[in-house]
């Protein structure tokens, strides 16, 4: 079943299609398969989102809700370039549902049927981003079972590898009924036909097939009856003509009939790397990683874009900036049993120490330093000064030498901040301005220049938390991407621009816009900032991030030391364990997420454990950051669920709650 079988154009809901699913709003479909429908959803963000939701006849059955829910375990596994990831999922709900992340564009053989085969460095670069991502899947010790045309999306970024449906663990572990061969025929290897069952060298058979029908159009092995196709792969050699000679070689050499004879994907994406970058004229160094072929790919990859047509935007509140939730989102879930990997690093951070360049609003600001007085003029927006610039902030010369997007993760990220009204500078503050990303690399920023009408102060501030947690973001998926702040510039005048925001968003946990969120004084509720429901469902994927783990283990102990004290009265209804009660983290918004499913409790219950727990919380989150300044979490939340989708947010706020 996969996520993109429309060619990006959103479909119109069907009587009993969901509103909802999980922390998505559904506003149509995208296509639907055997298995289940794929529907277009929108997080708080506006993020688009690709949901898949089960049949329900396939979610009654026991054993598909075993493929399903190990289907998300091994999305969980993997990341890499030319991948599409993971993002949420549910495979306990009535309907089981995975939620990744939406990529416009057409699949290669729709691409094929209506432009034609790759040639030149487009195919290079097709060839090098398939291979990483298989290389990436392997990696992560998964096996794919199901490389095709139809589970390739070629998008204005370069191919996106998707659908994990029958994939599996290379450690042996599986769902998969015995005897049933999986795969598609053409694109299955001769070990798969004679036993049913492959591995990695599998796979790369299938992506040489698949790089060859990419450049030629025609499937090596011929069409026809099943049997027929099935003789050709194991008995004949592949139709290749049309190939150029050293990529043919490369791809001849993933056809082998044995698997020990075929290249590795790791081999494979360096080897046409290297082509790529003698075409692009740029250099990969030998045994480069792939995250820089990833980079290559995006910046030599060129097809046309598919029809990709505005999806809907959802209201938002400006006090729930809910950022995104994405594959690095991580969870400690229950803190009973095995926890899975969605990122194996993290992307450092230090306490909050920003120097946004904002003027002290009575109205806005609550601080203690004297406010700062407005300029006037028409370079100024309402409410925001222009401080004096020093050698190292931001400036108009600064900003005018930047240079466009290159490489996969610069050209994401401007997506990314781009996506529908994500800088607040779209209709939900009525304000119809454009922007324009640029980077600067050598000064580790980034700029985003909004031009239009005059920019309000309420809009810029919206703007900036957005982009913040946007980077935040994007620097969780992109470990390398070199850059650490981020300057709004005014250029609504178009003759005299003007920096009015600085922010090192990777300093900035919490994406504070006001000094208030800075400097939290007050146990409980923080007035100016709000945990949100996507934090929250980011909270629960699973992880193994060995610092959150160790983190999380301490303060559930500690929460059932203080909660339950020596009681081991399990039906008592205040007894919490680790049945129902869980520690889970939102990397992109910096917060520690704690919830207790319990349904029974009363009013005055709810409130004393959110208390205690959020006490706990504070505590937890404030020691690991004094003793890790490369801990990336400031905030905290407490929730109780009721096991029937109702969440009831008690308290949160930031570590300087309890600082003193």
């Amino acid at each position: 079943m996969s996520s993109a079988r429309s060619g990006g154009r959103v479909l119109p809901a069907r009587s009993g299609d969901p509103k909802r699913v999980g922390p998505y709003r559904i506003i149509g479909r995208l296509g639907s398969g055997g298995m289940g429908t794929v529907h277009a959803g929108l997080d708080a963000a506006g993020l688009r989102v690709a949901v898949k939701v089960v049949h329900p006849a396939q979610a009654e059955d026991p054993e598909f809700r075993a493929r399903f829910r190990r289907e998300v375990q091994l999305s969980a596994r993997v990341q890499g370039p030319c991948l599409i990831p993971l993002l949420a999922a549910d495979a306990e709900a009535d309907l089981p549902w995975l939620a990744t992340a939406y990529a416009p564009g057409l699949t290669l053989d729709r691409h094929l049927a209506t432009y034609g085969p790759l040639a030149g460095i487009t195919l290079y670069a097709f060839a090098a981003g398939t291979a990483a991502a298989l290389a990436a899947v392997h990696a992560a010790g998964v096996v794919h079972r199901d490389v095709k045309p139809q589970n390739v999306i070629l998008t204005p970024a370069g191919p996106r590898v998707l659908d994990f449906g029958i994939a599996h663990a290379t450690d042996g572990t599986s769902v998969t009924r015995t005897g049933i061969m999986t795969g598609t025929p053409g694109w299955i290897s001769p070990e798969g036909y004679r036993v049913g069952t492959t591995g990695p060298e599998g796979d790369m058979f299938a992506w040489g097939a698949l790089v060859a029908y990419a450049a030629t159009g025609r499937v090596p092995f011929g069409v026809g009856a099943p049997d027929v196709v099935a003789y050709r792969v194991m008995s004949l050699e592949p139709e290749l003509r049309g190939l150029p000679g050293e990529l043919h070689e490369i791809v001849k050499t993933a056809l082998a009939k044995e698997p020990g004879s075929r290249t590795t994907a790791r081999d494979a994406a360096e080897e046409c790397a290297v082509l790529l970058s003698a075409q692009a004229t740029q250099v990969i160094p030998a045994g480069g990683e792939p995250t820089l072929v990833g980079d290559l790919v995006a910046a030599e990859w060129d097809v046309p874009a598919a029809n990709d047509p505005t999806w809907r935007h959802p209201a938002r509140s400006s006090r729930r900036l809910a950022g995104i939730a994405v594959v690095a989102s991580v969870v400690i879930g229950g803190l009973a049993g095995g926890v899975l990997a969605l990122q194996p690093g993290r992307t450092e951070a230090t306490s909050p120490t920003s120097r946004p360049h904002v003027g002290a609003s009575s109205t806005t600001i609550a601080d203690t330093s004297p406010p700062v007085s407005a300029v006037a003029g028409p370079q100024t927006p309402e409410g925001l000064s222009s401080p004096p610039a020093d050698a190292d902030e931001a400036t108009i010369t600064t900003w005018r030498a930047a240079r466009r997007a290159k490489g996969e993760a610069e050209i994401e990220t401007e997506a990314a901040l781009g996506h529908d009204v994500s800088l607040g500078v779209g209709e939900e503050y009525n304000y119809s301005g454009q922007y324009k990303v640029s980077y600067a690399q050598s000064r580790r920023e980034i700029y985003i220049a909004i031009s239009g009408p005059h920019i309000e102060s309420r809009v810029i501030q919206g703007a900036a938390s957005n982009a913040c947690l946007t980077l935040r973001m994007m620097a969780d998926i992109y470990e390398e991407l070199p850059y650490d702040e981020y300057a709004l510039v005014d250029n609504t005048t178009g003759t005299a621009p003007t920096i009015v925001w600085e922010d090192d968003f990777r300093a900035n946990t919490g994406c504070a816009t006001q000094a208030i969120e800075r400097n939290t004084t007050d146990q409980g509720q923080d007035p100016n900032w709000h945990p949100t429901e996507a934090g929250l469902a980011a909270a629960q994927i699973p992880s193994v991030d060995k610092a959150e783990i160790r983190v999380a283990t301490e303060a559930v102990n500690n929460l059932f030391m203080e909660w339950n004290g020596n009681s081991r009265l399990l039906h008592d209804a205040r007894y919490i364990s680790d049945e129902n009660t869980s520690i889970g983290f939102a990397p992109h918004e910096g917060v520690m997420y704690v919830w207790a499913t319990k349904p029974e409790w009363n009013p005055s219950t709810r409130a004393e454990w959110g208390q205690t727990a959020a006490e706990v919380a504070c505590e937890s989150v404030l020691t690991e950051s004094r003793a890790r300044p490369e801990w990336a979490y400031a905030r905290y939340a407490v929730a109780v669920l009721d096991g029937a989708g109702g969440t009831e947010l008690l308290r949160w706020g930031a570590v300087a709650n309890c600082a003193s």
